[in-house]
C-alpha cells in the first residue's frame, strides 16, 4: 500500500469534497434531532483541512493523521470536532510511518475505542460509533472491497432511523429522536465511502 504524500492528498480532498457534496443533507439531518449545524460544522471543518493540505500531506503518515484531527478540533466545534479529531489523531498514534492493511485495521479499531471512551458511548446509541463499530467489524472480518465497506457503512448508518437516541443532543428527544437517521452515523458513512474508494485505488 502505497501512502506518499500524492495519496494523503487525495483522501482529504475525498473527504472534503463528499462533505461539502452533502453539508446541506447533514445540516437538515441534524436539524430534525440536534442543533441544526452538523453539515455548516463538518464543511467549515474540511475546507480548513484542504486549505492546508499541502503542508499536512507532505508530512509522514502518522503526523498527517495528527494534523487533520487537530484541525478538525479547532475547526469544526460542537460534539463532532471533538470526536473526529479523536479518531483522526489516534488513528495517527496508532498507525506506522509505512503502513500496511494490517496495520490500518488495528489502528481503526483502536480509534474507534477511543471515540468511544471520548463521547462515553457505546454501540446502539444512535451515535456516529453505530457506523465506525460495524465498519471495524469489517475490516477485521477480512472484507476488503471498497464497495462492501462502503454498502455496510451506510447500511449501518440507515439503521439509526428506527433507534431511540441515547447519547448526544438527541437524546434529549426521547422517543422523538425515533425516526431519523443520526447526522453523525451518516458523515460517518460518507467518509468512509470516500476513503475506502481512494484507498482502493492505492
Amino acid at each position: 500500500m502505497d501512502l506518499g504524500a500524492e495519496l494523503r492528498a487525495e483522501l482529504v480532498k475525498a473527504v472534503a469534497t463528499v462533505i461539502d457534496r452533502h453539508a446541506d443533507e447533514l445540516t437538515s439531518l441534524d436539524q430534525a434531532i440536534g442543533d441544526g449545524d452538523h453539515g455548516i460544522n463538518m464543511k467549515r471543518g474540511f475546507e480548513a483541512v484542504l486549505a492546508d493540505v499541502a503542508n499536512l500531506s507532505a508530512k509522514p503518515w502518522p503526523d498527517f493523521l495528527k494534523g487533520v484531527g487537530t484541525m478538525l478540533v479547532m475547526k469544526v466545534g460542537g460534539a463532532s470536532g471533538p470526536l473526529y479529531g479523536t479518531l483522526f489523531m489516534a488513528l495517527g498514534k496508532d498507525l506506522p510511518a509505512e503502513p500496511g492493511r494490517a496495520d490500518l485495521v488495528r489502528a481503526f479499531r483502536g480509534a474507534v475505542t477511543a471515540v468511544q471512551a471520548r463521547g462515553k458511548s457505546e454501540r446502539g446509541q444512535k451515535t456516529m460509533l453505530d457506523v465506525l463499530i460495524p465498519t471495524a467489524e469489517a475490516l477485521e472480518a477480512g472484507t476488503a472491497d471498497a464497495a462492501a465497506v462502503a454498502r455496510a457503512a451506510h447500511a449501518a448508518a440507515d439503521a439509526t432511523i428506527p433507534v431511540k437516541a441515547l447519547r448526544g443532543r438527541a437524546s434529549f428527544l426521547g422517543d422523538r429522536s425515533i425516526g431519523h437517521m443520526d447526522p453523525g452515523a451518516r458523515s460517518s458513512a460518507l467518509m468512509i465511502e470516500a476513503i475506502a474508494s481512494v484507498l482502493e485505488k492505492a
